[in-house]
């Protein structure tokens, strides 16, 4: 493939880099790490293809995506074609943070995370393939093995861009990897598309959230292995929801698949409606899937809802509708909420009202208030304003509303609206 220490001249870059360790290794090639001359510069990855794997196709599609800026910073998109002799080449993307870590890790227990984290996750991969969808392209191969996440913030980090392609234009070179693999494809009556895509993406979510395969039941049981053809006949010939709520042959078996039964009763009805239409109508009917922007708005309401027990595990609610605690199964009292028009945010110690609370513009990063210890009534809690406008707070059974100027607090009060400009809240219990 290519020797250590090969030097790299990026036109791009206007530097040049020397090829360093191997990174890893797949079917199509080989990932270096690729280090720079300048003392200023920052390590990259080049993904040099193998002789077999080098096709023209390839490369005049990686040329199309080099020319693209990443649809969002959850994609370790391509930066620049690298060529080399004999009709050799590669592309280069930056290096993987290394505090990412593969899904693998949080599936089997090697990562330990809260269920905020994971609804996050979810949350940042549905805006991530919203993203780049509304460009017109498709991914084609959506799958665990593609994707990694940081166990601190939940940000997704989508590797192996070089398969993304225009929705429905050329053929495609890779179908996908089977579990995840829509129906369809599986049987060979489709190619990869945005349609397949979107059954994709709702078995991974179901995947991470549920810790099994949606349609992995009883009927896996009959078959001696999961090869090729048992696949093709559980995935695409004869694809059942192993929570179909007219056919429950193919249901979980409590001995084999423990983790599914205890997961899918703690999420809320809401959520286990759109898993149970994905993977129901939404297995021969593709206009009838769940699509990203969904999802997404599913998973905020379902992160705005989890209320933390005294015993300091994080509990799913509907809305803020609580009650036993799935660990250590006590009643868990009901949370204080912070309500605008229709929604619902659980308030627990620290938790953060973003812009995205009062506007629904998924803008999180934009820090409005955080509830905090009250600063005169200790073991109470209040709400700090973290804008750069004052509120107006009206109590119940106070006559005059008040005002509360950036920085201060105010307390927690059953009934109290609050309003912050263009938006009123209340707080509830």
């Amino acid at each position: 493939m290519l020797a250590v220490d090969t030097r790299i001249v990026l036109a791009g870059q206007g530097a040049a880099w020397r090829v360093g360790r191997v990174l890893g290794e797949g079917g199509q090639g080989a990932v270096y790490e690729l280090v720079p001359e300048a003392a200023h510069g920052r390590p990259l990855a080049l993904k040099w293809y193998r002789p077999e794997s080098a096709h023209p196709a390839q490369r005049a599609a990686l040329e199309k995506l080099t020319a693209r800026p990443a649809p969002s910073r959850s994609f370790l998109w391509p930066l620049e074609l690298v060529d080399g002799d004999r009709g050799a080449f590669g592309y280069v993307m930056a290096l993987r943070p290394t505090q990412h870590r593969p899904l693998s890790d949080l599936l089997n227990g090697r990562v330990d995370v809260g269920f905020s984290t994971v609804t996050r996750l979810c949350m940042g991969l549905a805006d991530a393939f919203l993203q780049l969808h509304v460009q017109g392209l498709c991914y084609r191969d959506i799958s665990l093995g593609n994707v990694f996440f940081d166990p601190v913030s939940g940000q997704p980090l989508i590797c192996d861009n070089d398969n993304v392609g225009v929705d429905r234009e050329g053929t495609a070179r890779v179908l996908g990897t089977a579990r995840f693999m829509a129906p369809e494809v599986v049987r060979g009556e489709a190619l990869p598309s945005t349609d397949t895509d979107l059954y994709s993406l709702s078995v991974l979510i179901f995947y991470v959230l549920m810790v099994h395969h949606p349609l992995l039941g009883r009927r896996e049981l009959e078959h001696a292995c999961l090869d090729a053809a048992a696949e093709k006949d559980l995935l695409g010939d004869h694809p059942l929801f192993v929570f179909d709520p007219l056919d429950d042959s193919n249901a979980p078996d409590p001995q084999a698949h423990p983790a599914v039964l205890k997961y899918w009763p703690l999420y809320p009805a809401y959520l286990r409606q759109d898993f149970t239409r994905a993977f129901t109508r939404g297995l021969h009917e593709p206009a009838a899937r769940v699509r990203e922007g969904v999802w997404r708005s599913r998973l905020s309401r379902l992160l705005d809802g989890i209320v933390v027990c005294a015993c300091g595990s994080e509990n799913f609610t509907d809305d803020g509708v609580a009650g036993t605690c799935w660990s250590c199964g006590g009643d868990i009292p009901p949370p204080v909420r912070f309500v605008v028009a229709d929604r619902t945010l659980v308030l627990n110690a620290g938790t953060a009202v973003t812009r995205h609370h009062l506007y629904r513009d998924y803008d999180y990063a934009t820090v409005l208030a955080t509830v905090v210890p009250h600063p005169v009534r200790p073991g109470l809690w209040g709400l700090r304003n973290d804008s750069e406008v004052a509120w107006r707070v009206q109590l119940p059974d106070v006559g005059e509303p008040m005002e509360v100027p950036p920085g201060r607090i105010v307390g927690l009060v059953k009934g109290a609206a609050l309003d912050l400009g263009a938006v009123r809240a209340t707080i509830d219990v």
